[in-house]
């Protein structure tokens, strides 16, 4: 789990024109935290500390110290607004963590191993990413930042699914909650497709081969 710290304030002046002229400020992001026993509370979180996180993969997998007013809550992000078509982000939401109490995010996933898996080097394999994250569930210190999906050994012509993946201790995987039916795939490794090009000159090598 990595180790996030933001500062925040408490936002009184509320509404769209209100959040429009903290934006235009270009020094706060507008957000809110909500969750627990408290009420959902308007803050500002500082921009350039949030949006230098916010380029980090496992900051979205993390449990993040959110400093209010001095006070620190432990949070994690729940939803992004961001701009059409503008590289900026118009809300937070966040949401409030106990560490007694499990919680349900999204985490990617992390395939290693290609460069050294003999079903890609020696047998012509593709490698195709089935899915790029999965939902767990875990008490907060035992939040991992990915899971790590190892192919190094994977055969040729194999599946693999969530039943497959690795779990560190405390972590569970929310589909598999659902039942067998829900074991969804998140790779394969498939034999490579003869492109048309090279089928259509393997084809001509062996017409010539035969007139001969």
């Amino acid at each position: 789990m990595s180790d996030f710290t933001l500062n925040a304030s408490v936002r009184n002046d509320l509404g769209k024109g209100a959040s429009r002229r903290l934006r235009r400020a270009n020094l706060q992001v507008p957000a809110i935290i909500y969750g627990g026993e408290k009420a959902p509370q308007p803050i500002s979180v500082e921009k350039s500390a949030f949006y230098k996180a916010i380029e980090q993969e496992s900051f979205f997998s993390s449990v993040i110290n959110l400093v209010i007013d001095g006070q620190s809550e432990q949070v994690v992000v729940r939803d992004l607004q961001r701009h059409p078509f503008k590289p900026l982000v118009t809300h937070a939401d966040f949401l409030r963590v106990d560490a007694t109490h499990e919680i349900t995010i999204n985490v990617p996933l992390h395939v290693v191993g290609e460069e050294k898996s003999k079903a890609i080097k020696d047998n012509g394999g593709e490698l195709h990413v089935l899915a790029n994250e999965v939902q767990i569930s875990c008490l907060p210190k035992d939040l991992p930042d990915f899971l790590e999906v190892d192919i190094t050994d994977v055969e040729l012509g194999t599946t693999l699914h969530l039943t497959d993946l690795t779990l560190p201790a405390g972590v569970s995987l929310v589909e598999l909650t659902h039942g067998e039916d829900h074991n969804q795939a998140i790779l394969s490794i498939t034999k490579a497709k003869v492109r048309g090009g090279d089928a259509d000159e393997a084809a001509e090598g062996e017409e010539g081969e035969q007139g001969e």
